[in-house]
């Protein structure tokens, strides 16, 4: 397969280094800085798959170029569901990680139920065409941070199968069960296909 230009509708570096990651050398992933892009995509949407869906055909119409773009995020069954689309703002404007897993360990207090999702929708705009892949692993919510690598909520996300969070377990590890990891799988047993 000869090397495909896809660009990456973020400008989030942890993301775009994990998605290169998995993809491996027969992509080669441009981030919106480097194709000039500097806007702000405004996510409006309720879902993920309409988030993700907004970011691609953003990029796809203002630039036609190959594009994959993800909406990601937490869902917490005790907190209905929350904080879902909403999880890279949880605890408000601008972004902050920190934040964001202070305010969830806080509205989930010393709930017994602390079962959780991670869920993802990559969309693919190649050549004209969209495609979606979904991606989730369940699991729990720890009472406390532990390890020191990954992003976001890994830090108090432990996996089903798994007895470290995301964060102690290493991007190898995590990126091979993460929900991104399955939605990717998806995608590139697509590509490999085409």
């Amino acid at each position: 397969m000869s090397k495909t230009t896809i660009c990456v509708a973020s400008n989030n570096t942890h993301k775009i280094e994990e998605l290169q990651q998995m993809l491996g050398a027969q992509f080669d992933l441009k981030t919106m800085a480097e194709i000039g892009c500097h806007d702000e995509i405004e996510e409006y949407g309720t879902t993920f798959q309409q988030n993700s869906q907004i970011k691609a055909e953003y990029i796809f119409q203002k630039y036609a170029l190959n594009v994959i773009a993800d909406d990601s995020g937490l869902e917490v069954e005790y907190l209905d569901n929350k904080p879902g689309v909403y999880s890279a703002r949880y605890a408000g404007e601008p972004t902050n990680h920190a934040a964001n897993i202070q305010k969830l360990l806080q509205e989930l207090g010393d709930a017994s139920n602390r079962n959780a999702a991670f869920k993802t929708v990559i969309t693919l705009i190649l050549d004209g065409n969209t495609y979606f892949f979904e991606g989730e692993i369940k699991g729990t919510i720890t009472k406390e941070l532990k390890g020191e690598g990954g992003f976001g909520y890994d830090p108090v996300f432990v996996s089903e199968g798994f007895e470290k969070t995301f964060a102690e377990l290493g991007s190898e590890i995590k990126n091979s069960v993460s929900h991104r990891g399955r939605a990717i799988a998806k995608m590139l047993d697509f590509l490999q296909k085409k």
